[in-house]
């Protein structure tokens, strides 16, 4: 495994000023400016960044000493929701719809609020000068994130067919056929996710089932709340618990990005009517 250095380190190394190395990596997509601090994106990752934590001064962005910078595909170029549109096929409206759905960006009575997620995606928010309603622009990697493609695909039901296999399924899931038929129409892998998924369609609330989660890593939730940016997983199946390691394993993703997360035990199937409420309330979510 390769070294991992400092930026500062690593312009150092290469002989060139920490400042231009910077700039280049925010061209690059690999980091985004918030705030006052350096964010790492999803593309920064995909190249080798990564976070440690400095006893004195907290987290810093590491890179391979061997890093290649792509700068020859991307500009540093930033899109609205209406030019990324037009790229992909969609009006603004819709455009926004999907990346409100990925949840990297969220409604609020200014306008579009840019998550933690979109930030690590490549969004930058904004606020026009004279409305101060708030929007946000996209660096040009975004058109090559292959869960917004994905996305795309789906809305727009481009090569269905080759979009419903298991490709990219753990081999947990694999393992058990999808034959349990909930009250909305879903076909799920086992009782505890019918229970589950028509206590969420009988109190109203919109959710998908089996949904990828938005980064690179094929990880995939056994539900997406989109109203609250929550994810729910259920640790269970008809042959009985999730393994502890891999319930970690799967954890440890959903820390990693920060992403909401309700988890549900086989245990307490028996009484969702106690426990749902009560998770969903604190990701704003009011069951009916």
């Amino acid at each position: 495994m390769s070294e991992k250095i400092s930026t500062s380190a690593l312009a150092k190394q290469r002989k060139v000023e920490a400042k231009q190395l910077f700039a280049d990596l925010k061209r690059a997509g690999y980091i985004t400016r918030q705030e006052d601090n350096w964010i790492l994106t999803e593309e920064g990752i995909k190249f080798g960044g990564e976070y440690v934590e400095h006893p004195k001064f907290g987290p810093f962005i590491v890179w391979p000493t061997t890093l290649h910078i792509e700068l020859s595909l991307s500009s540093g170029q930033t899109f609205s929701a209406t030019q990324l549109g037009d790229k992909l096929n969609l009006n603004a409206k819709r455009m926004n719809q999907l990346l409100s759905e990925l949840g990297w960006i969220g409604k609020s009575e200014e306008g579009w609020v840019l998550t933690e997620a979109g930030i690590r995606a490549g969004g930058q928010q904004r606020a026009d000068k004279a409305s101060q309603n708030t929007f946000v622009v996209w660096h040009e990697i975004v058109l090559r994130n292959k869960r917004l493609k994905q996305s795309v695909v789906e809305f727009l039901g481009q090569d269905a067919e080759s979009h419903s296999t298991d490709k990219s399924y753990s081999s947990f899931r694999q393992k058990f056929e999808a034959k349990h038929r909930t009250l909305d129409g879903h076909y799920v892998r086992s009782k505890g996710e019918l229970l589950i998924d028509n206590w969420l369609y009988l109190a109203g609330i919109v959710h998908a089932y089996e949904r990828q989660l938005p980064i690179e890593q094929d990880v995939m939730s056994d539900f997406y709340l989109p109203g609250g940016k929550v994810y729910l997983q259920f640790w269970g199946s008809d042959a009985g618990e999730m393994l502890e390691a891999e319930r970690e394993k799967i954890c440890a993703v959903y820390e990693q990005h920060n992403f909401n997360l309700i988890e549900v035990k086989p245990s307490e199937l028996d009484k969702l009517d106690e426990v749902l409420p009560k998770r969903l309330r604190l990701f704003g979510i009011q069951a009916y």
